[in-house]
């Protein structure tokens, strides 16, 4: 009895918290005379580059500023403001596989009918985009890559070179960083482990291949400092915390080329993946959400947003037009997860398999850490 009462009490407070912060919201817009729209994204050098790739061009044509907000992912805060009925954020850079589990739920707006803008020379949204990308719940905005890098100024000798390299504490001693979260782990344990990267999934779809992806993980599991933020992976390389890491691609560029730090990205086996942008079911702005996704998935948003990170676009149209790091003149094509020299052996992460099993392959992961 009082379990069920403590969660309905739980949830009548977060209920009241969420009205009084839209409240609150809602009565600042009125004051300032200003239409607004919450975009939520990924914090750092992301947010950043999305700031200076769309929001302010958005801002600039439309008029409606952008209230920004960072999240860590997945869909607890998604679900939370929906089932309660208080929903206040309008836009979300989601993952893909959130996005396909969010999807199903219900918890993100329809954009069947969005109508988004066509290629520079005319080419249809529809044929522009890379197969897959436009949604029935979101479109398609960057790809990144979960890469392996090390610190250089920590090694002499010998440096990693391959996805292996992780696993190897004798040639390569000192704790590694990892992700704490089962998609891209499991994989590259298993590519680690020998399994052709074109059989990952199906090795996966197997009790077997599963046990077999933990035991690898096993033999380094003593060795791990486990990140959750993208930012923290970069800072645990600069404060020598771990000698290698897994870690998005984009985070490790802005270290590099911003930072100046030595940090050097193994391309090999790297996981690639893509984020979409999705409006919350019930967002209070509808109509300008719709505006802000179509805006940012254009060629110029996609293009705009890659000259400040490298997150490549979606479109066919968009690599040719990529140009240089914005504050640095750095050519920035070289350093994109699809640029040709960084293309030799990846793995594209499969939507459709973790949508179908992420929650009970997290509720496993987190057990096998707890052990």
């Amino acid at each position: 009895m009082s379990s069920g009462y403590d969660m309905r009490m739980k949830l009548m407070r977060k209920a009241v918290a969420i009205s009084v912060w839209t409240l609150c919201v809602c009565v600042a817009d009125l004051v300032t005379g200003q239409e607004t729209l919450t975009v939520v994204g990924w914090g750092g050098a992301a947010a950043k580059a999305q700031s200076e790739g769309y929001h302010k061009s958005f801002t600039e044509e439309t008029g409606i500023q952008i209230r920004f907000e960072d999240y860590n992912g997945g869909l607890a805060q998604i679900r939370a403001q929906v089932d309660v009925g208080a929903v206040h954020w309008d836009v979300v850079d989601v993952e893909s596989a959130s996005l396909h589990v969010g999807c199903d739920e219900g918890i993100f707006e329809d954009l069947s009918d969005l109508e988004l803008p066509p290629a520079p020379d005319g080419t249809s949204a529809k044929e522009d985009f890379f197969e897959g990308m436009i949604t029935d719940c979101g479109i398609g905005a960057f790809v990144w890559a979960t890469v392996l890098v090390y610190n250089s100024d920590r090694f002499e000798g010998d440096e990693p070179s391959k996805i292996e390299d992780l696993f190897d504490l004798d040639k390569f001693p000192g704790r590694r960083g990892l992700r704490r979260y089962p998609i891209g782990n499991l994989e590259l344990a298993l590519v680690s482990d020998g399994v052709p990267i074109h059989q990952v999934y199906e090795v996966l779809s197997t009790e077997e291949g599963l046990q077999r992806a933990f035991r690898k993980l096993d033999t380094i599991k003593d060795h791990v400092v486990w990140w959750e933020a993208g930012a923290q992976a970069p800072q645990l390389l600069a404060d020598g915390e771990v000698v290698m890491t897994t870690a998005w691609n984009g985070r490790i560029f802005n270290a590099q080329i911003v930072e100046k730090q030595p940090f050097v990205i193994i391309w090999d086996s790297h996981l690639r993946d893509y984020d979409a942008f999705a409006i919350v079911a019930g967002s209070p702005n509808l109509e300008n959400a719709r505006k802000f996704v179509a805006h940012a998935t254009s060629t110029r948003g996609m293009v705009g947003f890659a000259n400040h990170i490298p997150y490549a676009p979606l479109r066919h149209s968009g690599f040719p037009l990529i140009g240089k790091h914005a504050a640095t003149g750095v050519d920035m094509r070289p350093h994109m997860p699809t640029a040709l020299e960084n293309s030799k052996n990846f793995l594209w992460s499969n939507v459709e398999w973790w949508s179908e099993r992420e929650d009970d392959l997290t509720e496993r992961f987190n057990a096998w850490l707890a052990r």
